[in-house]
């Protein structure tokens, strides 16, 4: 279990800013159900989902902004696994990028790539391994996306959501697997030990001026539509 708990450049979990939110939370003194638990709950709801600058940058730099989406937040995510000694991976994949429509809006989505890079957490407990990836999306946020889309059921599709049942989707971790993206897979890369392994395999395809506008005008959007659904507007 050694290299699931190494720490990497970008799972930086030494920098002080995260030692001292694992000390203010005091969860190194949880057993190692209620770490992963209590930290999962964290990175769900109290790091909000929206687009940081780029999907490698390191664990506390995500905890700054104080958002993120699936790469980002599961780089925190298992930073601070990794902070407290539980062991944890990364899982690679595209996702269809129709998953981000509505949040994704107008020109930046039609010039988006059709596939996307995403990733979930694989969690290992008591000798299981669990898949974790509905940290991406607020509770706050995803509420209100049911609440607007009162009229739906079964599958659903956009906005950061792919499930097959969209008013239940599993999003709580009782040592079970959380989806809330993997309804929108489009190819498997598969188990990496870091996300910088990952991430040094596989990138976005995108050319240096659609990078650019990314960065610096569309992410702002997509951030200043997901803050408009979160606050019911």
């Amino acid at each position: 279990m050694e290299q699931y708990l190494r720490e990497t450049p970008l799972l930086d979990f030494s920098a002080a800013n995260i030692q001292r939110l694992i000390n203010d939370k005091l969860w190194k003194q949880a057993d190692e159900y209620h770490r992963i638990k209590l930290i999962y709950n964290y990175v769900r709801d109290e790091i909000l989902f929206g687009y940081n600058i780029d999907d490698g940058i390191p664990a506390s730099k995500v905890l700054a902004d104080g958002y993120g989406q699936c790469n980002t937040k599961g780089i925190l995510f298992m930073a601070l696994l990794r902070g407290v000694n539980i062991p944890c991976r990364v899982h690679g994949f595209m996702i269809d990028k129709k998953l981000q429509k509505g949040a994704m809006t107008g020109i930046i989505y039609r010039n988006a790539p059709q596939n996307i890079i995403h990733s979930w957490v694989e969690v290992c407990l008591d000798g299981i391994w669990y898949e974790l990836e509905a940290f991406i999306l607020d509770k706050g946020y995803l509420s209100q996306l049911q609440n607007i889309n009162s009229t739906c059921s079964g599958t659903f599709c956009g906005y950061g959501v792919a499930v097959k049942d969209f008013h239940n989707p599993i999003i709580d971790f009782e040592r079970n697997n959380t989806y809330i993206q993997s309804e929108g897979i489009t190819q498997d890369f598969g188990i990496f030990d870091c996300p910088d392994d990952l991430l040094k395999n596989y990138h976005q395809e995108m050319s240096p001026f659609k990078a650019f506008l990314y960065r610096n005008f569309g992410r702002h959007l997509m951030n200043h539509n997901i803050s408009k659904i979160r606050n019911g507007k």
